[in-house]
């Protein structure tokens, strides 16, 4: 035994790196106060001096043991800092292609840019109830968290989805409203969650675009409300919208695509419903071309143009409406087109024969003049005129842009609204869960107006994200009665104040927006005046047209060119008034909804004093920046009155290759979503949280034997810290965790190594000793054996081939004798088999003729004898009763004097005399009838048991002819006359055969005869009867005398297996035996299945009265009282289900068909169903059996699944082999009890015998307890491998031993309880080998051929799920590395058909059956128990 330990405690530490970031290093010698540098050796072998500042040392960050590395929760690692969280990442991203990751509160989702297996129906409803910490990271989780706390706490929910564009914001949040779609089924016609998931297509096509980072960015933030009602189902939905970037409809750079709307109807404008709108390629419009390639790789625009409107008209928006969208967005692209020119003096004009003015107008129904003219024009109003003043040919341009984005803007709002309408159905909101979908921290070469209100907006999220942490913080150390220390965490408020304050960016730049010569230098100028003493504001060196503002992320130089315009958002007044006054309605209406205000300010312009204060605040409150402000203290408003759940989405490479970490780009991101910031607060104080269990079982090796013996684990766990580390402040202990700072963890995990490595080395060193003691005694013993055995093998060998030789002689002699006596005897028997065969014919001959005259003596003599014996035995039983009978008269004499005393009682004596004789002469002719026929069918049985004989000998004598011929085919020539002979000798026998039936026919004659004779006989029974009679009544006569007064003795009733019932007590049998009866108490008293008999006793008298109504009023009401009577009890449904199964035998053991009488007795079979086919009735008890079954499966997965995971995933059997780890955060969710119950693997077994008992004590046919049986065990198997898939931590070597362990005992169960028929250990085929996969070394070509070959029932997602998700929980474990799954995965190509499912389906039933199985119990044997209430029931 040889085990390698390769130990880094506290030597490891990250250290900056310009290409990675951080990049590992191992001291070399420990560093002492006053050193300047730090010796440190990196992971090439090279050495590395980091110099150190002595007066103040800036130590490197210490890295994490490798068995903390990779976990699911960033909070349980040890140390933690930036290197942590990004190389924790990274292990889990690139090498364990998990996109997940748990950071406190937050969820971290690493975009793969790839289709990934996780996100199927199967995977929504393993996570639905579970508690979040249980499984792996998942948006899922997150969703099912928010859904959970929603309806627990009542109060509504929100998730918090953010990152930069191609980051997966989009993908995330449509994940998670999937989810509650799924698992809040609304159950109405309306199918308001279908609504709610087909608005992503819409929204995606009109507010999403193809930019340089991303294919499909949103360009807009998102937040939709799902409503739910107070049985927390979905009912309606309402989105809200900010910030569109309306800039892209004019413009677009490099690389990119306008909104993906445009590019569809583009693609389709072939098709008859677009040819209205003169619609050509993309890369023929002004507004599509601009950012150069109009494709994306792999999109089909056209495609996606079908989805969009198949979902208009999910959402209940009609064609009409579709229509004037499209010519609106037709209209936009056309007016892109509208050519303007220079017409010099600063001057503009439009052709009026433009095409694409002419379409523009045509579309919207606006005067063409109007607008070319208005396109290049300006009316402006003074104190005493209006003037009207051209443009020059840039503000023309801009003019037509402005109406452009004003237009598409109304319609976006428009196309928001409508899709709100549609979602509202009717129905009171008790809560609701709101998805905030909203553009991350953004900073890029040139930033302007609208990253600036990105930012601020992240600014405000970043807020309350950090006081929502301090608060849950604050939270947890009371709930653990820990003494709760201030933590300094990063306010950002000074940041929010310098944008949103008055006199603040966004006051100073409505104040200058206000002024007609405002221009963005004036309002930066403005900027330096009023703000340049904030820390948080600089002004760049190398430019006067930028400034510089600090956010919580980073420093961002802003670009002031188009911050005013863009804040104004103008449109001129006279392009408004076209549109207002357009013929199509659609349009109208989108500039109507300003009238009032547009017509306020017109109206003070024109008023002859100087504009005052109010018109101004009026404008001031309409620009893009005061709106954005009013919709973000909106936004923020909603989220404090939830509870926020965070989903912060990572972009891994800006290249988008699947799986590839850039860590430059990913530590960027989390500088910027506050995960860091999480982790900073979390480490101030106590970071590592382990619950008293997870610590006992994880740390239980440095426990002394008296401290392991006790039996309060706290204790324990207490008193072994206090021992192991010294300073009290580095620990907590609180009501159910343990707190530790930084660092103590891994000081554990050395301390716990350590212990581990002496073990190894004890273990080495015996077994080294053991293994070299051996290897001597061999040697010292070998050196006189060596030269014994070589004689003695000699010796041994020259023996033996003596011995061999001689039995070789020997036996050759024997052998040739043998061959030369064989060969003289076949000579000999040759000669004499002619004389042989004629002996053998003329005996065969003798004995045929001896057989044939002895048959026939033997049938003529049996009708004689037969009668004369029975005619003799007649006469000796009258003579003996003759004889008796005198005898019984003397008797009687001498009793008449005793029974004159007695005369009072002789009267009713002489009347039951009376009524006895006559029941009894009645008895006695049957009995004698049955004689006679008996004796009648035995000689004609001996008749026939002659013909048979006769019949048998004519065979013999064909086979003997055959086989001779066979066996003499050699000699065909010498054999032909005795053939011939042969051939007549059949011909004769042929005949003797005809003369035997001759003679049966004979015989048959004389049994009718004798039948005739046989009618003398009933005269002589009647005369033996009286005499009987009579002999019975001086019997009873003289026990009366003896016993004074006894009554007669009852006379058995021939019943004939039905029950008669009167039509009025229909309802009282149905509510007795199926209503009110309880399977408890009746189980025990009668025979199994007694309901199923009754009922088909009943059922038989109604056939027997030939009674259709009765009939099907009592089949339908059996029918109906079963469903009503079955509920959720598990007894009764069992009791149920083996009574309907036995009902449905007896109504086809009954039934009267061939197939199913071949095993009935001959009374069960007289008892058949005689007037009706009751088939359309036995189908309809399949049917209802099948449904019993499924609810009754139903029951037991209810009961099973609850203690599946925690019993056969989660316990460990094996005592000693503990694969706990640190858990993190998660754990300590709110949605986890303390007081659930704990499952172990013996609870699951005790329930499998519960469920196995009951059936059986109810009778339940074996085969149905085989399938009842396997359906359990599959729900087993899947759902606990269904948790393996999910579960980063169950991976592992130790956890696949503690798992086969568990399966052991369900075999075993099997096995006791006589069910290995039943096949149910080939469900849990697929556990049992994931279960072998964890255990089995996977390094070298061999591991993973031998992983292919032997993991069969996994498919390959399966396998390299379970690989990539292999999780040491020792030090000298290893790590599954990439280069072995792919090796694995490509040896798993080649199989066929493998499925890419990663869930199993756990809810598949297999298909049950209910075999025909006949009963022996006899019907006219059962009797109704008085404990059954059936008193109104009649045996017949």
């Amino acid at each position: 035994v040889v085990i390698v330990l390769t130990f880094y405690f506290l030597r490891s530490v990250w250290i900056p790196d310009a290409e990675h970031v951080w990049k590992s290093a191992e001291i070399m010698r420990d560093y002492h106060s006053g050193d300047n540098v730090l010796r440190l050796l990196l992971e090439d072998g090279t050495e590395h001096h980091l110099p150190v500042d002595p007066s103040k040392p800036q130590l490197p960050p210490f890295r994490n043991p490798d068995i903390l590395v990779g976990e699911n929760d960033l909070t349980a690692l040890s140390y933690l800092h930036e290197p942590a969280v990004l190389h924790n990442l990274k292990v889990r991203f690139a090498e364990s292609k998990i996109i997940y990751t748990y950071c406190g509160i937050i969820l971290v989702a690493v975009n793969p840019y790839k289709q990934l297996h996780v996100y199927g129906d199967a995977i929504i409803h393993a996570y639905s109830g579970q508690n979040m910490g249980d499984m792996d990271p998942h948006i899922f989780a997150v969703a099912e968290e928010a859904y959970k706390q929603m309806a627990r706490n009542h109060k509504n929910q929100s998730i918090i989805v953010s990152g930069e564009s191609g980051a997966g914001k989009t993908v995330s949040a449509r994940y998670a409203m999937r989810y509650f779609a799924v698992v809040s089924k609304s159950g109405s016609k309306t199918h308001v969650e279908d609504k709610v998931l087909a608005s992503n297509p819409i929204t995606e096509a009109i507010g999403n675009a193809k930019t340089t980072r991303n294919d499909n960015s949103s360009r807009f933030g998102k937040y939709t409300e799902i409503s739910f009602d107070r049985r927390y189902r979905i009912i309606g939905a309402n989105m809200r919208t900010y910030l569109l970037e309306k800039s892209r409809v004019v413009f677009q750079t490099d690389n990119e695509r306008n909104y993906h709307i445009f590019y569809q109807m583009c693609s389709c404008a072939h098709l008859p419903q677009f040819k209205s709108l003169s619609l050509r390629d993309a890369d023929k419009f002004q507004y599509t071309c601009k950012g150069g390639d109009i494709s994306i790789e792999g999109v089909d625009d056209k495609k996606d143009m079908e989805e969009t409107r198949k979902t208009f008209s999910l959402l209940g928006l009609k064609e009409d409406f579709q229509s004037d969208v499209f010519k609106v967005l037709a209209a936009i692209l056309h007016l892109g087109n509208v050519n303007i020119r220079n017409s010099g003096a600063g001057k503009s004009s439009v052709p009026p024969s433009d095409p694409h003015l002419a379409f523009f107008c045509e579309l919207l129904s606006v005067s063409a003049e109007g607008l070319g003219r208005w396109l290049c024009h300006r009316r402006l109003v003074l104190l005493a005129e209006t003037v009207v003043k051209p443009l020059p040919i840039e503000r023309a341009v801009n003019a037509r842009d402005a109406l452009a984005k004003q237009i598409y803007a109304h319609l976006f709002d428009c196309i928001i609204k409508r899709i709100n309408s549609a979602l509202q159905v009717p129905g009171q909101q008790h809560a609701f869960i709101g998805v905030l979908d909203i553009y991350g921290f953004e900073t890029f070469d040139i930033n302007s107006f609208e990253q600036f209100c990105i930012n601020y907006a992240n600014e405000k999220l970043q807020q309350q994200f950090n006081l929502h942490v301090f608060k849950l913080e604050q939270e947890e150390y009371m709930r653990e009665d820990i003494p709760w220390t201030l933590i300094d965490f990063y306010d950002n408020q000074p940041v929010i104040d310098l944008i949103e304050a008055k006199m603040g960016i966004l006051d100073l730049l409505d104040e200058e927006c206000l002024f007609p010569q405002g221009t963005d230098q004036s309002w930066l100028q403005k900027l330096f005046n009023y703000l340049d003493s904030s820390p948080l504001f600089e002004k760049p060196r190398l430019s006067n047209e930028a400034f510089v503002i600090q956010h919580f992320a980073d420093k961002v130089e802003y670009q002031c060119t188009g911050f005013l315009e863009k804040n104004r958002d103008t449109l001129y007044e006279e392009l408004v008034d076209i549109m207002r006054v357009s013929k199509f309605p659609f349009l109208a209406n989108f500039f109507r909804e300003q009238k009032q205000s547009s017509v306020t300010r017109k109206g003070v312009q024109v008023r002859p004093a100087r504009p005052a204060v109010k018109p101004a605040n009026k404008q001031l409150r309409t620009s893009v920046g005061d709106k954005f402000c009013s919709s973000l203290s909106l936004l923020m408003e909603t989220l404090n009155a939830t509870t926020p759940h965070y989903v912060r989405c990572i972009k891994p490479n800006d290249e988008k290759l699947p799986f590839e970490y850039d860590s430059r780009r990913v530590v960027q991101q989390l500088r910027a979503c506050g995960v860091l910031e999480t982790i900073r607060i979390s480490a101030q104080s106590y970071p590592s949280r382990w619950t008293y269990n997870e610590f006992y079982s994880r740390y239980s090796i440095l426990m002394s034997h008296q401290e392991a013996d006790l039996n309060d684990k706290k204790q324990t766990c207490k008193d072994v810290l206090q021992r192991l580390i010294q300073d009290p402040n580095q620990y907590k202990f609180g009501r159910t965790k343990i707190f530790f700072r930084a660092g103590q963890v891994a000081y554990l995990e050395k301390l716990r190594l350590d212990r581990l490595r002496g073990a190894c080395v004890t273990i080495q060193k015996h077994v080294r000793g053991w293994s070299q003691r051996r290897k001597y005694l061999r040697m010292r013993e070998g050196w006189a054996a060596l030269v014994i055995q070589k004689y003695w093998r000699g010796y041994r060998m020259t023996q033996i081939f003596q011995v061999v030789r001689l039995a070789s002689i020997t036996i050759q002699a024997y052998t040739r004798g043998w061959r030369a006596r064989k060969r003289y005897k076949k000579v000999c028997e040759m000669m004499e088999e002619q004389k042989a065969l004629i002996l053998q014919k003329y005996t065969r001959a003798w004995l045929a003729r001896r057989r044939f005259q002895t048959m026939r003596r033997l049938v003529l003599n049996m009708p004689v004898s037969l009668q004369n014996k029975e005619n003799r035995g007649l006469m000796e039983r009258l003579s003996s009763l003759a004889n008796f009978h005198s005898q019984t008269i003397d008797r009687l004499q001498g009793l008449e004097a005793k029974l004159a005393k007695s005369t009072s009682q002789q009267a009713s004596v002489e009347a039951r005399e009376k009524k006895t004789k006559e029941d009894a002469s009645l008895v006695s002719l049957e009995v004698d009838a049955k004689n006679l026929n008996g004796t009648v069918e035995s000689t004609s049985s001996g008749a026939n048991i002659g013909l048979t004989d006769e019949m048998t000998f004519g065979r013999i004598a064909e086979n003997n002819a055959e086989i001779q011929r066979q066996d003499y085919e050699n000699e065909v020539e010498t054999l032909k006359v005795e053939i011939k002979r042969l051939k007549e000798e059949r011909i004769s026998l042929q005949r003797k055969l005809e003369e035997a039936g001759q003679l049966n026919s004979d015989l048959q004659e004389q049994v009718i005869q004798l039948t005739k004779h046989v009618k003398v006989i009933p005269e002589l029974r009647r005369d033996l009867n009286n005499l009987q009679n009579q002999r019975n009544n001086m019997d009873r006569k003289m026990k009366q005398q003896s016993e004074l007064q006894t009554p007669a003795p009852a006379i058995p009733k021939d019943f004939l297996g039905m029950l008669e019932y009167r039509r009025e007590d229909e309802s009282r049998l149905i509510q007795n035996i199926i209503l009110d009866l309880k399977p408890k108490g009746v189980v025990v008293n009668v025979i199994p299945g007694l309901p199923a008999y009754i009922l088909f006793m009943c059922v038989r008298h109604a056939d027997y009265l030939n009674d259709e109504v009765r009939l099907k009023s009592l089949m339908n009401a059996i029918i109906g009282a079963v469903k009503q009577s079955n509920n959720k009890n598990f007894e009764l449904l069992s009791f149920w289900l083996s009574n309907m199964y036995q009902l449905l035998n007896c109504l086809k053991q009954y039934s009267g068909e061939e197939e199913f009488l071949k095993q009935n007795t001959p009374r069960q079979k007289k008892n058949c169903l005689q007037n009706f086919d009751l088939s359309e009735h036995r189908q309809i008890l399949s049917d209802l059996a099948i449904q019993i079954y499924h609810q009754f499966v139903s029951i037991i997965e209810d009961t099973l699944i609850p203690a599946i995971v925690p019993g056969l995933l989660e316990h460990e059997s094996l005592q000693g082999i503990s694969s706990m780890k640190p858990t993190g955060f998660r754990k300590r969710s709110n949605s986890i009890y303390e007081d659930s119950e704990t499952h172990t693997i013996s609870s699951i077994v005790q329930q499998l015998s519960v469920f196995h008992s009951t059936m059986s004590q109810h009778g339940m046919e074996q085969g149905l307890i085989n399938q009842a049986v396997k359906q359990m065990f599959f729900l087993v198997g899947a759902t606990t491998l269904n948790n393996i898939m999910l579960r980063k931590d169950m991976c592992s070597c130790r956890k696949g031993m503690q798992i086969r362990c568990n399966i052991s005992y369900l075999e075993e169960w099997l096995k006791d309880k006589e069910l290995q028929s039943s096949n149910s250990i080939d469900t849990l085929m697929p556990l049992s080998q994931a279960a072998w996969l964890l255990q089995v070394n996977k390094s070298t070509d061999d591991d993973a051929k031998e992983i292919t070959e032997k993991c069969t029932e996994l498919n390959s997602v399966q396998i390299v799920k379970i690989l990539n998700s292999y999780t040491p929980i020792d030090d000298f474990e290893k790590r599954v590395t990439s280069s072995f799954v792919r090796k694995v995965q490509s040896l798993l190509q080649d199989r066929d058909g493998s499925s890419s499912q990663l869930m199993l389906d756990s809810d598949y039933r297999f298909q049950v059956t209910f075999p025909f199985c006949p009963s022996s119990q006899a019907l006219e044997l059962l009797q109704v128990p008085s404990s059954l209430h059936l008193s109104f029931l009649t045996r017949i």
